[in-house]
């Protein structure tokens, strides 16, 4: 990958958000050495598939949060967009400053409750202290409720299970099938049948009632969760793991008449925002039918920067196709299931491919720095 490609200075490359898609967009056009601008509100890329285990396993969430300075230097600035400016092609930023692009990715990913998501402004090292915290209140509770039996709920469970087997964990799901409906389903009974191997309670096709009156993710001893078909039962903690939200805050007022009812951003085969050969929307933000995932983002980011290119190059515009899915599930760092390219693969795999070190190590060397021990 990558060679040089003659700009002139009028070409400059605006990344907004540094998720999974986002810094693969920055490291393509770094390699192509075409001007680019990554804008994030953090300090630091957050390797947010391995979240769930650093708020479970105290030490860990250092290998979670990489600066980005260190690896994008002059190419990275940190704020927190609020606007677009479609007519003078201008990012606005939070503190006043406009950013000029003559082309612009949308990367602005997905929210949704810490600690699979950590959305705050503050720097990495606070960061990390947050999920240290976090892993000190897990230790000290006997008794955890898990809200949510998505991927990120499964995983959860499995983490608490895998680090502390003695602990009682409880997992309350709305549906009745375990993680992601887009699932084959022997992957979903696979999860499900892991998870009762290990211990954990389910309590499947039923609502928390009471979540406005518990204490989350933090040791409280003898909090009681009822249900809507009158389960009730004792915890110590309870972790939400539910639904995430695409994150439109900063083009929202711009592309109105663009967003799909999510507020993902409606896109053409090229990844194109509808009506802009300029612009472009990738990963959790852009309206492709297909699970929210950071695998997608990264090739979603290939397309991007690629049509980018071609469209300097005077070369046809890459289409983007959704695939047979490939969804790996962590079950805890000594096991997992799931699909590849629609195909069903055992434990063995999922677990020597994501689970050991869910894909931290990776993140690291892609971003050209030596991982802490």
């Amino acid at each position: 990958m990558g060679s040089k490609v003659s700009v002139d200075a009028s070409v400059r490359v605006v990344i907004v958000g540094g998720g999974f898609g986002g810094i693969e967009a920055a490291l393509q056009l770094h390699s192509w050495e075409i001007p680019f601008l990554l804008v994030d509100m953090r300090d630091a890329f957050h390797h947010n598939v391995a979240a769930l285990r650093a708020s479970v396993d105290s030490g860990f969430a250092k290998k979670t949060f990489i600066s980005f300075s260190v690896t994008f230097k002059d190419s990275f600035r940190q704020g927190t967009v609020v606007g677009i400016d479609l007519d003078k092609q201008h990012v606005l930023l939070n503190d006043g400053e406009e950013i000029f692009f003559s082309h612009l990715i949308l990367a602005t990913g997905s929210d949704g409750p810490f600690p699979g998501k950590f959305n705050q402004v503050i720097d990495m090292q606070a960061a990390i202290q947050t999920y240290e915290d976090m892993a000190k209140e897990v230790q000290k509770a006997p008794r955890i409720v898990i809200v949510g039996g998505g991927s990120a709920g499964v995983e959860m469970a499995a983490e608490v299970k895998t680090m502390y087997p003695t602990k009682e964990v409880a997992l309350i799901h709305s549906k009745i099938a375990l993680a992601d409906e887009e699932l084959l389903p022997r992957v979903r009974q696979e999860v499900k049948e892991t998870l009762i191997h290990e211990g954990v309670n389910l309590f499947l096709g039923q609502r928390v009632d009471n979540l406005h009156e518990l204490t989350l993710h933090q040791f409280k001893e003898n909090m009681v969760v009822k249900t809507d078909k009158g389960t009730e039962m004792v915890t110590d903690m309870v972790i939400l793991c539910t639904g995430i939200k695409v994150n439109s805050s900063a083009y929202r007022s711009s592309f109105i008449n663009k967003l799909a009812s999510n507020g993902a951003l409606k896109v053409n085969d090229h990844l194109q925002v509808e009506g802009y050969d300029n612009i472009y929307a990738i990963g959790d933000c852009a309206d492709v039918k297909e699970p929210k995932m950071a695998y997608h983002a990264g090739l979603h980011a290939d397309v991007a920067v690629t049509n980018i290119i071609n469209s300097l190059t005077q070369k046809p515009l890459k289409i983007y196709t959704p695939g047979s899915l490939t969804f790996l599930i962590s079950m805890g760092s000594n096991d997992g299931v799931g699909q590849i390219s629609g195909i069903y693969i055992g434990h063995f795999l999922v677990t020597v491919a994501k689970s050991k070190d869910l894909f931290v190590s990776k993140s690291w060397k892609k971003m050209g720095q030596h991982m802490p021990c």
